[in-house]
């Protein structure tokens, strides 16, 4: 068996394709191994050391590593797992095993979004070179790990959403919304950063692929983090001084500087690539 490895835009997610079927049509994806039950081609990955992700497509198969793991060392390690699995003949994923999702088990509602999901969305955002994951519906909002090119997709995937299941309110980012649990991001000048972010600044920046997340705020300093199209964006620092900074200090002027805790050096496909001029967003 030969199995073909393609990038994608998010450095830290390879797709293996191995010439022959893998779901046949569905797009399943998981996020840990607690949660690869259903597929024992997806618990035989995250045995491997280092992947942190895995997506079964029609002819595909998806990893995303983690952040201190090398595809040097991990592809060799990924192609073995996949063509010892694929030429037993095991089982990729197991019939009748449904997924329940976070809640535990599936409402209408939910099982309308992630019908959405699997059939209309997931496959435009892979052709993309992004991957999500629905990880739960709370009262409105709909949450999704989002990988690459679906973080800059979003304002889209929640538009389709509402459209046809309209008891969707939002989209959010299932990672943000943890982070903004904290206390430290729920004070009045946090949520009023929160604000400017998703009313003003985001949907500006949504219009070029990023996304702008907040990530901590500690006495006079701002902590953002710029996402999909924004990492490793060659006007980066342009818009985070000229924009985003200037609206944030604006908005609260108790905040003396904005800093960025972007890799940018892990950016994949960038909206404006380094030396080749360009406006910033704002």
């Amino acid at each position: 068996m030969f199995i073909q490895t393609e990038s994608t835009s998010d450095p830290a997610t390879v797709r293996f394709l191995p010439g022959r079927e893998v779901t046949g049509s569905a797009t399943v994806r998981f996020a840990d191994a607690a949660s690869a039950g259903r597929s024992p081609l997806a618990e035989r990955l995250f045995g491997v050391e280092g992947v942190a992700g895995v997506s079964l497509g029609a002819d595909y198969i998806a990893v995303t590593k983690a952040d201190d793991t090398d595809w040097e060392a991990l592809k060799p390690a990924v192609l073995r797992a996949v063509m010892e699995h694929l030429t037993a003949d095991q089982p990729v994923l197991l019939a009748g095993d449904g997924d329940t999702g976070d809640d535990g088990e599936d409402s209408e509602i939910v099982a309308q979004i992630k019908e959405l999901i699997e059939t209309k969305i997931a496959p435009s955002v892979a052709q993309s070179g992004g991957d999500l994951v629905f990880r739960g519906f709370d009262d409105g909002v709909v949450l999704l790990d989002m990988q690459g090119a679906a973080i800059g997709m979003k304002s889209g995937i929640e538009n389709m959403l509402k459209h046809y299941v309209p008891e969707v309110a939002r989209v959010e980012s299932y990672e943000q919304h943890q982070q903004l649990q904290k206390a430290e991001l729920n004070t009045p000048d946090a949520l009023a950063i929160r604000r400017l972010l998703d009313e003003e600044i985001n949907p500006s920046v949504a219009a070029h692929g990023g996304h702008i997340a907040l990530i901590d705020v500690k006495e006079d300093t701002v902590y953002i983090r710029l996402e999909g199209g924004c990492q490793g964006c060659g006007m980066a620092d342009v818009t985070l001084k000229h924009g985003i900074e200037t609206a944030i200090r604006q908005a609260v002027p108790a905040i003396t500087q904005v800093l960025d805790v972007t890799d940018h050096a892990g950016g994949g496909n960038p909206y404006y690539q380094p030396g080749k001029g360009g406006a910033s967003p704002f």
